[in-house]
């Protein structure tokens, strides 16, 4: 029993429990405070055979208890097959063995990988010693139950390097070379949702209070969006009320719309669309009147505030009537298009002078692409570097909270593990922990390590190494086992 104690009681007629050396099956006999009713006051109990010395499971030579583990040598570190020191069981053995070999145990006490006991299977990667660093291992299993696999049951996904019914909430499903994976998610994990008119909205018109919670983590649309004055501003006729403006946050995780986008409708006291601020693709494969984004007699609205719209696959754009709508103009909007037959019909809306002259213009980090609003998280693409959705003016190569390298015009934050250099000073030149001018912990080959391998899985051992006085790692003796 590997975990926990035994408890028998109450068992009128049951004989023999009382003979049972019960230390020699518990683990661990300290921490189970197991409780054992004696019974052998029952007159009808005979006694053990005399083979069995005391100890039994029943009446007859058979039902002997073997004791593998209060017998054995003192030098044996957990279960034996006998009382001497070349009796010991290999540790990884639970309950007895035939042989000292891994392979020799009754049962394992941690995985069993072809008939061996292992602490644990194959890993999926190993530490190379020549390249200091974790490689893909060909010889990596999975676990599954108690089992190492070389592939998981088809009906089975990988996560990490166990087969799971599913995966967990942060990772999705991802099929690589033919092998089912549960992969991390960047941030919000892909839901696809079907759109105004198609799937379970088959009947819908618009998005309103009664379906607009169906709506709710999706990243992709399958379909299109629809809002209409029934559904912004509620529909008496079925009932339905006007949607919380509140509620039209749910949008800003959809990253891809299939279909089209036909705002019609919007409430009085939002001037932008922010809420579509994560939207990067529409697809157009449906359109509206050969629209894939109409936005039509909207007086609230100042600026679009589309930050991360990069494609309209088809269809063309229609925006038209929105006497306050400023930036439409500077947008370079066949950068967008896939296609050279996708036109614009932008008419009446605030004249771009009108625009100019109330100070609503693009942010002076933008290019002439244009921009979506004001401010320099608005532009469609940068003057001169671009941190995550913002342009600025440089990276932070040599001062700053956290230190950049550029890639290109892309200012990318330096890997945590490089120590942040004073100012006037790099911190590094390159992604990951091998491009770093200096260490924040240790320094394991060219590589900056949070510790030093200590117990990492090599090809043929496991690897431990040690700090100098440097903080560079190196090597244990050989001789030394466990670090």
């Amino acid at each position: 029993i590997l975990n926990g104690g035994v408890y028998v009681g109450q068992n009128k007629f049951l004989c023999f429990a009382d003979t049972i050396h019960w230390q020699d099956i518990v683990r661990n006999p300290w921490a189970s405070n197991f409780t054992l009713v004696p019974t052998n006051g029952s007159s009808g109990c005979g006694r053990c055979h005399k083979s069995c010395t005391g100890r039994c499971w029943g009446p007859t030579e058979h039902h002997c208890q073997t004791l593998t583990k209060t017998v054995c040598a003192e030098q044996c570190d957990g279960r034996c097959y006998g009382p001497y020191v070349s009796d010991c069981c290999h540790r990884e053995c639970a309950g007895g063995c035939s042989g000292p070999k891994d392979t020799d145990c009754f049962a394992c006490m941690n995985f069993n990988d072809s008939g061996a006991c292992v602490t644990q299977c194959p890993q999926t990667f190993v530490y190379n010693p020549t390249t200091f660093q974790l490689e893909h291992n060909h010889n990596a299993k999975y676990t599954y139950g108690a089992f190492c696999v070389k592939k998981c049951p088809h009906n089975f996904v990988v996560d990490s390097s166990s087969c799971v019914r599913a995966c967990p909430s942060s990772k999705m499903e991802v099929e690589e070379n033919g092998i089912k994976m549960c992969k991390p998610c960047t941030d919000i994990c892909p839901k696809a949702c079907d759109g105004i008119g198609t799937g379970s909205l088959v009947s819908a018109q618009t998005v309103d209070s009664s379906n607009i919670d169906k709506f709710i983590n999706c990243t992709k649309i399958n379909g299109n969006l629809i809002f209409l004055v029934t559904g912004i501003h509620g529909d008496p006729y079925h009932t339905i009320a006007a949607i919380n403006p509140e509620k039209l946050n749910i949008f800003q995780t959809v990253r891809e719309i299939t279909g089209y986008l036909n705002i019609q409708s919007w409430p009085e006291n939002m001037t932008d669309f922010r809420v579509f601020s994560n939207l990067v693709t529409i697809g157009g494969r449906a359109l509206y009147s050969g629209l894939s984004l109409l936005i039509l007699k909207q007086q609230g609205i100042t600026s679009l505030q589309f930050q991360s719209l990069k494609q309209i696959s088809a269809g063309n754009i229609y925006i038209t009537d929105n006497s306050n709508l400023c930036y439409y103009h500077t947008v370079n909007w066949t950068s967008l298009f896939s296609t050279p037959s996708q036109k614009t019909v932008i008419h009446r809306n605030k004249k771009a002078e009108n625009c100019t002259a109330d100070g609503m213009v693009c942010n002076e980090l933008c290019s002439s692409d244009g921009c979506w609003g004001p401010g320099p998280d608005q532009c469609l693409s940068c003057k001169r570097f671009i941190r995550g959705k913002t342009c600025i003016d440089s990276c932070n190569l040599y001062d700053g909270e956290f230190r950049e390298f550029a890639n290109g015009s892309v200012c990318v934050e330096c890997d945590p593990q490089c120590e942040k250099m004073e100012e006037n000073m790099i911190t590094c030149y390159g992604p990951g922990p091998d491009h770093c001018t200096k260490c924040f912990h240790f320094k394991d080959g060219p590589n900056c390590v949070e510790k030093c391998p200590d117990g990492l899985q090599g090809a043929n051992s496991f690897i431990f190494k040690y700090a100098d006085e440097d903080r560079e790692c190196h090597p244990c003796h050989p001789n030394c086992t466990q670090g």
